[in-house]
């Protein structure tokens, strides 16, 4: 009923073509734990990989694929509980843009999108 955006339909496409794993946890008290999520559900984060050449020094991720997916200009908050140290829009071939910092905030990180925008942050772990 209603819009694609009400029905919910592309979070059912997802869990319908991608299916979560059970995996058995190491005790039953372990505490409910997520890497990220996104404050919006008109933002989709498709993929987190590990950065390529040249983060051999330290340790880095590429949140890839982060769009806007019902076709609505939306900021939204990127959230995690991974260590990050230093954020930064980057293009597709992982290098980061000019004036591409991101402030980490107590929120997250704050993006912007336009409809249907794509965005790729690469993040430096304190680890």
């Amino acid at each position: 009923a209603g819009s694609f955006q009400e029905a919910g339909v592309i979070q059912q496409a997802y869990n319908l073509n991608f299916p979560l794993h059970v995996v058995p946890a190491s005790c039953a008290q372990c505490p409910a734990w997520s890497a990220f999520s996104v404050s919006s559900p008109a933002i989709v984060l498709e993929t987190v990989k590990q950065a390529g050449a040249g983060a051999e020094d330290r340790p880095e991720l590429v949140v890839r694929q982060l769009y806007e997916a019902h076709g609505s200009t939306v900021t939204a908050w990127l959230q995690t509980s991974l260590p990050v140290k230093e954020a930064m829009l980057c293009d597709l071939l992982e290098r980061p843009a000019a004036r591409g910092h991101l402030p980490l905030e107590p929120r997250g990180l704050r993006l912007s999108f336009t409809p249907f925008h794509v965005l790729s942050v690469l993040l430096v772990l304190s680890c």
